[in-house]
């Protein structure tokens, strides 16, 4: 047997205590009585010197001191080691993503878990092993196999919720590493459930023990965040943003627009219980700037209230089209917002003075550098076995990319094209039984777009489709919109600057308003910053420079923050939450239902003795 908490058997010293209580002679009460004669012993005891008596068998001494007994054992805690199902090793996972910060557990749902977690600690036999790995924005491990129970509490206590997505694969591959072929090993996660459908370990038979924390799900999130050129009015920015209400009941909220902390416009929001709410603002802007949209509401998640985006204002996009003449696709061109555009019949530099560069059916002299759309021309260090098709059929495109936006490719013959097999560093857009027909993709630091077949040789300069897929194009290949793309980020993604020349030294703002100073290489082409675990807005000073980047949570899945009750490993498996106890099973409930039944005996046993 051990104990949890041995120094309660300094309470032990109470039993003498109530010996001596037993021996002290009782304070006799003077009465008038007819005659001595009955009471000569009780007279020689009333005339003794000492204070004390001889110890006599005393049924309620007896009981009381097994009541003591009961009580001090009870308030040591004890337990047996062998009690639960024994394990060589236990990996605790630790959920510290966004929605652990809920409130509905108190003080939250992070602390819920961290202290369930310690008291699995504190279970611990002698031959036990635990390892602590957090899962939040990245996956750490915060105490390796070990029996030290100090260092483990130690381990779990430095762990910190951050604002980011639900990141549980890294975590588990981890875990199912260490626990592989190892005899009664297990995983126990503690977690709200809120993560994505774990396809990866549905045949791997994982020992995951899932802890659920959390009850409610009392809560209004921003899901969504995006800003643009109002197409109705090129001197406004139009906001885009989505409210969504994940609680069982109608919330009121107050949804307002801020830029660089300056309130816009405030409207009220009621929306129904599982529905998203679309909003659109439109706001004037003189300069760049951050926009911000806050809810109001109090809920049960503080993460996902505010959200902030980089506003850089437009500008003129220098595009070089270097072709034989093809008045279609400089139309095109020349319509997409913004277009400064000039054309060329070869490129002998590498046109270092424009945004993007457009090859038709040239191979220049000099390639270019910089961003690129290339179109029926081929760079032999782009792609190998490279072959030509004639009639090509187009039987498949991914319109979910940005340059295939609104595009279609529904009877679009093409007469002649070149196929190629996707690289590594490209993705197809658009397919054809033999290979692809469309890349896109950055090599380096360019990115490009290749089009396989010539334009003119197909009809597709004459579907509404062209001029909307070469509009796509500029907004993709355009430098200044790929700078403004990298300024917001997702909580815990980490966030790169390229250097225009080299830097020794930078200083990062975190949204709190805290400094952290930054060494750099002086060798290195480009910042990168991973302390990106809340959201809010972050400034780098670089010399005289500053760059102001966004961090979000944006994720609907965990603005939902209600409890699981399973997590789904693919399609067929899933864990669904324990009600296990903590292995080491204490006895002080047992020890102090004994100890009430003593005390019950020992009250009978005094009345029945006076009556």
């Amino acid at each position: 047997m051990n104990f949890l908490a041995p120094i309660a058997f300094v309470f032990a010293a109470s039993i003498p205590v109530v010996i001596v209580f037993y021996l002290l002679k009782r304070k006799r009460v003077v009465r008038l009585v007819s005659s001595t004669f009955l009471w000569q012993k009780f007279l020689a005891e009333t005339q003794a010197s000492a204070p004390f008596q001889k110890l006599r068998k005393n049924w309620l001494l007896i009981l009381q001191i097994i009541l003591l007994i009961f009580a001090v054992l009870a308030l040591s805690r004890p337990y047996f080691a062998t009690k639960a199902k024994p394990a060589q090793l236990r990996v605790v996972i630790l959920d510290a993503s966004a929605s652990m910060q809920a409130t509905d557990e108190s003080p939250s749902r992070f602390e819920k878990a961290r202290a369930e977690a310690l008291k699995w600690v504190d279970t611990l036999s002698g031959s036990d092993q635990m390892v602590i790995i957090e899962a939040g924005a990245t996956t750490e491990t915060k105490a390796h196999t070990t029996s030290d129970k100090a260092a483990l509490r130690r381990a779990l206590q430095s762990c910190v919720c951050s604002d980011s997505s639900t990141r549980l694969g890294p975590a588990l591959r981890l875990a199912e590493s260490l626990v592989r072929d190892m005899r009664g090993a297990e995983i126990h996660l503690f977690s709200d459930g809120a993560v994505p459908e774990l396809n990866e370990f549905e045949n791997k038979a994982l020992p995951l023990i899932y802890h659920r924390v959390g009850k409610g799900a009392n809560n209004l999130g921003i899901t969504a965040l995006d800003v643009r050129v109002n197409p109705e009015n090129a001197t406004q920015r139009a906001i885009y943003a989505s409210v969504a209400n994940v609680s069982s009941n109608t919330l009121q909220t107050e949804l307002e627009l801020l830029l660089d902390d300056h309130l816009l416009e405030s409207r009220p929001l009621t929306i129904p219980p599982g529905e998203t709410s679309p909003q659109l603002f439109l706001a004037s802007q003189s300069r760049d700037g951050v926009f911000t949209v806050r809810l109001t509401a109090r809920d049960d998640l503080a993460a996902d209230n505010q959200a902030s985006i980089v506003s850089l204002l437009p500008k003129p996009v220098k595009v070089l089209l270097v072709s034989r003449g093809n008045r279609l696709l400089e139309k095109a061109l020349r319509a997409a917002p913004n277009v400064d555009l000039a054309t060329a019949s070869d490129l002998a530099d590498e046109a270092t003075g424009y945004d993007f560069v457009v090859l038709e059916d040239v191979t220049p002299t000099v390639w270019p550098k910089g961003n690129l759309l290339a179109i029926h021309v081929l760079n032999t260090n782009w792609f190998e076995g490279v072959t030509r098709v004639e009639g090509p059929a187009i039987v498949d495109w991914k319109s979910t990319h940005p340059v295939l936006r609104y595009v279609s490719f529904d009877n679009v013959p093409i007469a002649e094209s070149f196929v190629v097999k996707t690289p590594a560093w490209a993705i197809s857009l658009v397919d054809s039984p033999q290979a692809s027909l469309i890349l896109a993709g950055e090599l380096g630091r360019q990115r490009i777009i290749w089009v396989g077949f010539d334009t003119l040789q197909s009809l597709w300069p004459y579907r509404v489709s062209f001029p909307m897929f070469m509009a796509n194009a500029v907004e993709w290949l355009n430098p200044a919109n790929a700078k403004g793309g990298q300024l917001l980020i997702k909580a815990g993604e980490p966030f790169r600057l390229a250097l225009t020349h080299p830097e020794t030294s930078a200083q990062l703002t975190l949204p709190g308003g805290k400094t952290k100073p930054l060494s750099l290489d002086a060798n290195a082409n480009e910042v990168v910053i991973g302390d990106t675990f809340k959201q809010g807005i972050y400034r780098l000073r670089l010399g005289t420079n500053e760059t102001v980047f966004c961090v979000d949570l944006l994720d609907a899945a965990e603005t939902n923050i209600k409890p699981r009750d399973d997590i789904q490993l693919g399609k067929y498996t899933k864990v669904s939450a324990t009600t296990m106890q903590r292995a080491n099973m204490e006895l002080w409930r047992t020890i102090a239902a004994l100890g009430l039944l003593v005390l019950t005996i020992e009250w009978w046993y005094y009345h029945r003795r006076t009556v």
